[in-house]
């Protein structure tokens, strides 16, 4: 409870709150924050939606106690991860570390596999862009979902759905690798 307490208390400090704001913002007594924050008691369960929502703080790393700061990153794109939630299709990437959920679950990074039969890729430059087609079915139950074009200094993320052509025009870069999901098989990379 002490670390949760001390922890609650940083929190607070960082948004700049009083505990009479924090306990206003609650609905609760001044005095119930005090007595978190100095680890003599918890939260009742119905406030904890409402204690992370304040501090923009995970419910579960509010009751470790501790938040697991990882120092700032440049952002290199050679961790480039890309994620896809099974659940409603949401498409999220990062450069870096942290935690990504969607529909109240946490999303593990997709691993990307070398182009393999069946998901090979065609690339043709046209002006400034390049033409990408997929040589694979485009049905509901299993398609091509995005394309992504990584370079060493931006991403361009296309979104493709069944049904449609499975071709996407992507800006020429240098250099970069193309990724693209494949709803049943996973994420491939192929280097440009």
């Amino acid at each position: 409870m002490k670390k949760t307490g001390e922890l609650l208390s940083r929190l607070r400090k960082e948004k700049g709150m009083t505990q009479k704001q924090a306990a206003e913002w609650l609905q609760v007594s001044d005095r119930t924050i005090s007595k978190w924050e100095r680890g003599m008691g918890l939260p009742d369960v119905s406030l904890w939606k409402g204690i992370s929502a304040l501090y923009g703080v995970e419910i579960e790393k509010i009751l470790d106690g501790e938040l697991q700061e990882k120092g700032r990153e440049t952002g290199n794109m050679k961790r480039m991860k890309f994620y896809c939630c099974e659940h409603c299709g949401n498409i999220f990437w990062s450069m870096g570390g942290g935690e990504i959920s969607c529909c109240g679950r946490k999303l593990s990074p997709l691993q990307a596999k070398a182009a393999e039969d069946g998901h090979e890729i065609r690339v043709e430059e046209v002006g400034n862009e390049y033409y990408i087609t997929f040589p694979h079915v485009m049905k509901k139950e299993h398609y091509i979902s995005f394309a992504a074009l990584v370079s060493w200094d931006r991403v361009t993320l296309v979104r493709l759905y069944p049904e449609q052509a499975a071709e996407v025009y992507l800006p020429r870069q240098r250099r970069g690798e193309v990724y693209y999901c494949c709803s049943e098989h996973g994420l491939f990379r192929k280097k440009l």
